[in-house]
């Protein structure tokens, strides 16, 4: 099984989960530059189940869109757990989604004292947030993109998936 299929296979599952819950899906992306939300697009018969998405790479998109404190990345930095619930919360509020998906990560070299490969990804389910934190190292930047979107496609399905409802 190839990485696309695989990441094919795991944006049907997360779609057919959200559909059968009623519940509709947010994307806010930053290193992944709406990759996720290009899946969620593709499969045929569940596009409806995704609601919108939001491609912030720069600080400004994240402040402009949704609506994160400047104050916060600049003190916690635009790579940070901190920021990545930060982007799920906004993406959930600036939506008619009940859920929602945040990645922001350095995907490739970075600046000095970066971490090439590091990423944070978030999930929102209602109230409840769920956040990871990984080192994907260098690996490149599309291995760490298909990686992240992997990543936050099954955080958020697990989420989904122990929802009490």
């Amino acid at each position: 099984m190839t990485n696309a299929q695989s990441l094919e296979s795991l944006a049907a599952r997360l779609l057919q989960t959200a559909k059968d819950r009623e519940w509709r899906i947010a994307t806010a992306e930053s290193c992944t530059g709406g990759l996720v939300a290009s899946l969620l697009t593709d499969i045929e018969g569940l596009g409806h189940v995704f609601e919108r998405g939001f491609v912030t790479y720069s600080d400004e998109a994240k402040t402009d869109m949704l609506g994160i404190e400047q104050q916060l990345i600049d003190e916690r930095g635009a790579v940070s757990a901190k920021v990545a619930e930060a982007m799920a919360r906004g993406a959930q509020q600036r939506s008619r989604a009940e859920l929602a998906l945040a990645i922001t990560g350095f995907a490739g070299p970075a600046g000095p004292g970066d971490e090439e490969g590091l990423v944070y990804v978030a999930a929102r389910c209602g109230a409840r947030m769920e956040i990871g934190e990984h080192h994907w190292g260098t690996i490149g930047r599309d291995a760490v993109r298909a990686r992240s979107a992997r990543a936050a496609m099954r955080l958020l399905l697990d989420l989904v998936e122990h929802d009490g409802k």
